[in-house]
């Protein structure tokens, strides 16, 4: 029996720039490989990509900042938009909030070679309450972010969110999809990975509406990362062997504060 506690629900879009992920790569001493992270929504108007490369395993640096690459996203109605460099392997645009049921087309060229990708924004599915829970598993408490709401039926829904705790960094928290509850009203319970939620945490959670692809790149590395710390390299959906993703996608943020006292689960009830 689920039992949630409704809290005050702040649904509001922030003026920042896109989340960004930390992919690990783990390939020792290998040729390098491009990396590219670009997601993103119409969560503000800038958007930000970031294009490296993978280093040995045993350098100081995580990966190689690449300052020289043409980086340009177009839209299926032919507007270019074009990415500059500012630093440390991002390129930016501060006047592109990508629309619904619109196809985007990445471009990246790297001393020639080029990569590319597509994809297309999903409408956001929108959430009826957020709440806490707290559910008491070998007698330790642990505290999930909810989210209640009805799942459009007849379609293909995927699901990502990801967790900041008391104005620390995003991090990806969960991928989700209705292959199992099409059409059924859904609750979803969203914690962080890596830091346990306490009682008085501030918690922001980004809640992005996915294409599949990108579903598909996340659900590989959460099945097949749990916990690790140097997690393996999810499937691309990038062209010509690069690492990384390319999401453009529906997203709110909802803030959520754990009270002192939040209604209890049971393990087995």
């Amino acid at each position: 029996m689920k039992a949630t506690f409704y809290l005050y629900i702040a649904a509001f879009f922030f003026v920042f720039t896109s989340c960004e992920e930390v992919i690990d790569i783990d390939l020792n001493d290998a040729d390098p490989r491009v990396v590219i992270e670009a997601q993103l929504s119409d969560l503000a108007t800038e958007q930000r990509i970031r294009v490296s490369k993978t280093v040995a395993f045993t350098e100081s640096i995580g990966s190689r900042p690449v300052a020289d690459a043409e980086v340009s996203v177009t839209d299926n109605r032919g507007r270019v938009y074009t990415f500059t460099y500012e630093d440390n392997g991002y390129y930016i645009n501060r006047n592109f909030r990508p629309a619904a049921h619109r196809s985007y087309d990445l471009l990246v060229n790297v001393e020639g070679e080029v990569f590319e990708a597509n994809c297309v924004m999903p409408p956001f599915v929108e959430v009826d309450s957020v709440g806490i829970l707290e559910e008491t598993l070998f007698g330790d408490p642990y505290y999930f972010a909810t989210f209640k709401f009805q799942d459009p039926a007849g379609v293909a829904n995927y699901y990502k969110y990801d967790v900041s705790i008391n104005s620390a960094g995003f991090r990806f928290a969960s991928a989700q999809n209705d292959k199992f509850n099409d059409g059924l009203y859904v609750t979803h319970q969203i914690s962080d990975l890596d830091t346990d939620m306490l009682p008085g945490d501030s918690i922001v959670v980004r809640r992005y509406c996915i294409d599949r692809r990108v579903f598909d790149y996340w659900n590989e590395f959460q099945s097949t990362n749990p916990g690790t710390a140097a997690p393996g390299n999810p499937t691309s959906n990038i062209s010509n062997n690069a690492l990384g993703y390319f999401s453009v996608a529906s997203v709110k943020e909802f803030g959520l504060r754990i009270p002192e006292e939040v209604i209890t689960e049971t393990e087995g009830n």
